[in-house]
């Protein structure tokens, strides 16, 4: 089994440890993937500028640094501008979803997030940016 440096990874991005916990868990039915977790968009972003995402999982409404700032620098980055990107917020308003479309994100759940639906969301995500990480046998 390859090491996780070799792995596709995911950024979970999000002020709650709780939400993060619940993405993490959630995500890790996809199989063979890593998974890095930032607390705010400030350390978002540096790690958005450090290494390759296959898959990044944004909140919206975050201190520091909310996720719309986040992913408008994700798609100014050289190593991160393709990365497919999920948006979960508790705004369910459309100028809101607008907004992160506009910017670029690649899907947008609501919170209390449905876990099957961010599992298909991601492995659609990954699959058609060619990153689908190897399925774990059952």
């Amino acid at each position: 089994m390859p090491d996780d440096s070799q792995l596709p990874a995911i950024l979970i991005v999000d002020d709650s440890p709780t939400v993060r916990a619940i993405i993490h868990r959630a995500l890790g039915k996809l199989g063979s993937i890593s998974f890095e977790e930032s607390p705010d968009g400030l350390d978002a972003i540096r790690r958005l500028s450090q290494k390759k995402f296959a898959l990044a999982v944004l909140d919206i409404n975050m201190p520091l640094l909310d996720g719309l700032k986040v992913l408008a620098h994700a798609r100014t980055s050289e190593l991160n501008a393709k990365v497919p990107v999920i948006m979960v917020t508790t705004e369910g308003g459309s100028a809101e979803q607008q907004k992160a479309l506009e910017l670029g994100a690649t899907a947008y759940l609501t919170k209390p997030i449905d876990n099957a639906l961010l599992v298909e969301t991601a492995r659609l995500l990954l699959k058609k940016d060619g990153r689908h990480p190897k399925q774990e046998s059952l």
